[in-house]
């Protein structure tokens, strides 16, 4: 048998044998670039995973939860059932945004604008991210049981709603609405955590949401019009073009409008509630007009600010009503 530890013992090549006067390779002077080091203690490979899937962001859907949770309650309902609530819907996403994370994590190496999330980037392990979402998953399943049965019997069926977002892209332009889809869980399952089972009452609130998660998320693809082309991956934007998925955006932003107000007359909230409404529609409109088919440059301001002031609002616009009616 050949030892291939021993110099002499190596076959010859020319690559590997050189002459004695050549030049040395271009190739062989120029340093690799070394990859990022991810951090080593569980803490800093926490704080990777939460800046990962923008663990801020969670604000998105939950003040709409809260919102429902008010109504539900006609007031405040338990500090338990608050905690609890809470723990639930920042666990669901924080599940829901490392699986898609996880999913994505060959298409977004390959895309400019995220080769440099942490996955990709090799700051975390697979092994580690798949362990997080486990963790969260769990923590979503007993925050769902400490909240009612049914809450606990329904939350196997809200993770595969989550998680099944992650693959729509692969096969339908219908992946807009299927995020909206899993955000309008949120206020579903508030209503549910307070009441005990599911009326009819909260689904205005629940499609509000929809369209209005559709609508930003629309806005949102338009930067990877050209990666998703590339990738054969489907949205409004890479099927229709940027123009027609902006005009969709706002119709979808004009169909949340209409569902929240019916929410709120349904409800028969009060004046708060009106100019939460009010106020809404202004950080829409405003959100639109950062944003042209020619110009994407605003749509990291457009995608977060304005969105996440929206959630507030309504919250606190159905909190004062509620409030005052107990009052």
């Amino acid at each position: 048998m050949t030892n291939y530890d021993h110099p002499s013992a190596v076959p010859y090549h020319p690559s590997l044998h050189p002459p004695r006067n050549a030049a040395p390779r271009s190739d062989a002077l120029r340093p690799e670039t070394p990859r990022p080091a991810g951090p080593r203690s569980l803490w800093g490979k926490v704080r990777v995973i939460l800046e990962m899937i923008k663990f801020r962001h969670s604000v998105f859907a939950l003040p709409f939860a809260l919102a429902s949770m008010v109504v539900a309650a006609g007031g405040w309902p338990s500090l338990r059932t608050i905690s609890w609530i809470i723990v639930a819907c920042v666990a669901a996403r924080s599940m829901a945004m490392t699986f898609n994370r996880l999913a994505d994590r060959g298409y977004d190496a390959r895309n400019p604008r995220t080769r440099d999330r942490a996955l990709p980037a090799g700051l975390v392990t697979v092994s580690f991210a798949s362990a997080f979402a486990v963790v969260a998953a769990a923590l979503f399943v007993f925050a769902s049981a400490m909240l009612n049965r049914l809450c606990f019997f329904l939350s196997p069926l809200a993770i595969v709603v989550l998680l099944g977002y992650s693959f729509c892209k692969r096969f339908t332009e219908g992946v807009h609405v299927a995020l909206g889809v899993a955000l309008g869980l949120a206020p579903l399952g508030a209503w549910i955590a307070v009441r005990g089972s599911l009326d009819a009452l909260p689904v205005l609130l629940a499609m509000g949401v929809v369209f209005w998660t559709a609508g930003f998320d629309i806005i949102y693809s338009c930067l990877d019009v050209e990666c998703d082309r590339r990738e054969n991956l489907h949205s409004l934007a890479a099927r229709f073009g940027i123009v027609r998925a902006l005009r969709a955006a706002r119709w979808f932003h004009v169909f949340a409008v209409v569902c929240l107000v019916l929410f709120v007359v349904q409800m028969r909230l009060g004046p708060w509630s009106a100019l939460a409404l009010a106020v809404v529609s202004v950080l829409l409109f405003l959100e639109h007009s950062l944003v042209r088919a020619g110009d994407l440059s605003r749509v990291g301001p457009a995608f977060f600010t304005f969105n996440a002031w929206v959630s507030v609002v309504f919250f606190l616009g159905c909190a004062m009503d509620t409030m005052a009616g107990v009052w």
